[in-house]
């Protein structure tokens, strides 16, 4: 019995929605299913393209980095995402892209504002960006140091990554995460297109403001608070 056939087909229809919704191409991206039971995570392998993947091909890798099983090397971010699982307690999928609006912001070194409801909506905060990895932390293992710079950006703003499942990695790219492989990739769309969205709106108006708070507050209590009424019950 395959005991890691589910993780497997978690991850490889993960990374199979990361083309669906066009968040990457060629080989670019990638997503990984975690279970924290038997603390293994299924993660694409580096530099397949996805046309080529198949579910026995995901590489299952433990929180000490060591590959479990899999004959092909896992993806190059492994150690990201290796961080992420250790730091971030309740999440169980990881989604990288290299979409080009999530992008474009973190090339520019910039958080995004909650312009307006359709980020409020989301998440009622600005989402993060990380500062620029250091030349020492470039000169050490950059994976690795990548997800540190990731949690130590979530530290320093007492951010609870339950909150903000969403992040973008200064001069890199974007990262999300959930409660499933599913939903990061989820994440990751709706990323992509609260970074979209920006973009219009910064250059429409260069000085555009975020929203008020009471709006913010408003927009997200109606979909995620103690009295929310947005959807079916």
């Amino acid at each position: 019995m395959d005991v890691y056939k589910t993780l497997r087909e978690e991850s490889f229809e993960a990374n199979l929605e990361i083309k669906r919704q066009n968040l990457a191409i060629y080989t670019w991206g990638n997503a990984s299913a975690f279970d924290p039971a038997k603390g293994i995570f299924a993660i694409k392998p580096s530099g397949v393209a996805y046309d080529a993947l198949k579910p026995e091909l995901m590489v299952l890798v433990d929180l000490d980095g060591a590959i479990v099983e899999g004959g092909l090397k896992p993806s190059s971010d492994t150690k990201t995402h290796q961080v992420l699982y250790r730091e971030f307690t309740g999440i169980l999928g990881i989604t990288h892209t290299h979409s080009s609006y999530a992008v474009a912001w973190a090339q520019a070194q910039k958080p995004v504002p909650v312009f307006g409801t359709t980020h409020a909506d989301f998440c009622a905060a600005e989402i993060p960006c990380t500062p620029l990895m250091s030349r020492e932390a470039v000169k050490n293992n950059y994976e690795l140091e990548t997800g540190k710079l990731i949690a130590e950006t979530f530290r320093k703003g007492a951010i609870d990554p339950a909150d903000i499942n969403m992040i973008l990695v200064a001069g890199h790219g974007p990262f999300t995460w959930g409660t499933s492989a599913a939903q990061s990739v989820c994440h990751s769309v709706i990323l992509e297109e609260i970074c979209k969205i920006a973009l219009f709106t910064v250059t429409i108006d260069p000085l555009a403001q975020a929203l008020p708070e009471h709006i913010i507050r408003k927009h997200w209590e109606r979909k995620h608070g103690p009295d929310a009424y947005y959807g079916q019950r």
